[in-house]
């Protein structure tokens, strides 16, 4: 039995005018609907719930107010997920519909609560559909074309494998549609290549991703562990390629895990509210990740946040670091108010300032070495 999680993306559902590419979807479902019966366990994330409402309403463009591309969406939504029901109906298999918010997966009891309403459905032997849930969503907490949504669903369920459906024919060495000769990357098993790629953030008129936040997307699933593909969403033949194994678009090898799932969440999910900029011997044993970070070491405190924030950990200019890396990032025992009374401050001096307060500023069990 194989765990997968498929996105599609605004371009493979809908064309550039909102209507749904019937013929794609029916071929995705098709081939979902086979694997299922199989016994595999399968999820899908689909964009274009915005599409589907733009169709409806007759608009020209895309939206570019929240307001109006939430209300886009609460048009759409319910009736691109139809299509999905009837569709997968028809095929012997029931489906669920799931709204997520970047909220549900950055509160740590709301994520555990995904994850236990999706590990309750696949054992019924239902497909999960998933979207953002747009129509309460914020452009500061988008998931962006549910790129991100798809990784962090992947990493939720401990899924083997992550497929990003779209519009070009996988990760080229620049964006083909702008350069012709630009040759596609069949597999990558160090991110470092990435970066002599023109990995660009061209879109559709209709989505809001774009291949980067694909690459992002792969390089937080495989970092839990999880094998990723891209490939084009719109040759049925490709994903039938990818189901069976075969050699399709770009794969992403799945990375040794390097991290429990709450420290997966915490480096992907959880939104950084401040920053702790940290000196050298602090540096030393963030880097070992044996030691907590404790206020002797914190040099200066950015932002304003409460205790139990996740906060970015940086290095000091002066302790030999390149400026401005972010070395870790934890959950934060003090409110920014607080650490700020304390910094540079031995445990015995801390305790005289806040007599409650714990010796860690971030314990080493919070805290996630980059």
């Amino acid at each position: 039995m194989r765990r997968v999680v498929v996105k599609l993306g605004s371009s493979v559902v809908a064309d550039s005018e909102g209507a749904l590419r019937m013929e794609v979807l029916e071929a995705v479902c098709d081939q979902l609907a086979g694997v299922h019966r199989q016994g595999w366990e399968v999820i899908v994330v689909t964009s274009g719930a915005i599409a589907r409402g733009m169709r409806v309403m007759q608009l020209p463009q895309r939206p570019t107010s929240v307001g109006a591309l939430q209300a886009a969406s609460a048009v759409g939504q319910g009736k691109l997920y139809r299509v999905y029901d009837e569709l997968l109906r028809e095929r012997e298999v029931t489906s669920a519909q799931v709204l997520l918010t970047f909220f549900d997966m950055s509160a740590r009891t709301h994520y555990l609560n995904a994850r236990q309403t999706l590990a309750t459905l696949l054992e019924w032997r239902v497909l999960p559909v998933i979207n953002e849930n747009d129509t309460t969503a914020t452009d500061e907490i988008s998931f962006g074309d549910n790129d991100f949504l798809a990784a962090q669903v992947a990493v939720l369920i401990a899924a083997d494998e992550l497929i990003l459906l779209t519009d070009i024919d996988g990760l080229f060495t620049a964006d083909p549609r702008l350069y012709p000769d630009a040759r596609i990357v069949t597999e990558v098993n160090d991110f470092s290549e990435m970066d002599e790629l023109e990995i660009g953030h061209t879109t559709s008129p209709l989505g809001s991703g774009g291949m980067r936040s694909k690459v992002v997307a792969a390089e937080m699933a495989t970092a839990a562990g999880i094998a990723t593909v891209i490939c084009n969403g719109r040759r049925p033949e490709a994903l039938a390629a990818v189901l069976a194994g075969e050699r399709e678009g770009t794969r992403f090898a799945a990375r040794e895990a390097r991290y429990s799932s709450f420290k997966l969440w915490l480096k992907y999910a959880k939104p950084s509210r401040g920053t702790l900029v940290i000196d050298a011997g602090a540096v030393r044993a963030v880097r070992e990740g044996s030691a907590s970070l404790l206020p002797v070491g914190v040099v200066e405190v950015l932002g304003d946040f409460d205790a139990g924030d996740a906060v970015q950990i940086v290095a000091h200019p002066e302790s030999g670091e390149a400026p401005g890396r972010t070395l870790a990032k934890g959950i934060c025992n003090y409110s920014a108010e607080e650490l700020r009374k304390v910094i540079g401050l031995k445990s015995e001096a801390v305790r005289s300032v806040l007599p409650r307060a714990t010796e860690e500023a971030v314990h080493r069990d919070y805290l996630v070495v980059d």
